[in-house]
């Protein structure tokens, strides 16, 4: 498959998917006139790169968990441990964000805010 037909096969643009080769997230081989043909599993390879990016992944995490999830005999498994793990550091994060909401509310009340609450003594 060609890289016009792999982006309108996964609405990726072509120079998504050249990103993506270059990254190492996907492979194709080179025709004699220099075109670039990728193999059809390539396009659920796709898929499941937008896929992980709509739930939060970023490009490297992807990278980095690609090669388990692919050579899995179960892939199901490793892909719900991948998923599990994003999930908890989404909910630490949502417990940092909370943290720093309570701060910057009691902060507010403050009359100087930036001052740690504490007066400021001037010489």
């Amino acid at each position: 498959m060609r890289i016009g037909q792999l982006s309108a096969a996964t609405g990726v643009s072509r120079d998504t998917l050249r990103f993506y080769e270059d990254q190492g997230l996907i492979r194709a081989r080179r025709l004699e006139n220099g075109y670039r043909d990728y193999p059809d599993e390539v396009q659920a390879l796709v898929n499941y790169i937008k896929t992980a990016q709509k739930l939060g992944f970023t490009l490297a995490e992807v990278g980095n968990k690609l090669p388990a999830v692919w050579s899995a005999s179960e892939p199901g498994p490793a892909i719900v441990q991948m998923l599990a793990e994003k999930l908890q550091e989404i909910d630490a994060r949502i417990d940092g964000l909370r943290v720093l909401r309570e701060q910057l509310a009691v902060r507010v009340a403050l009359e100087c805010p930036l001052m740690n609450g504490t007066p400021v003594k001037v010489n």
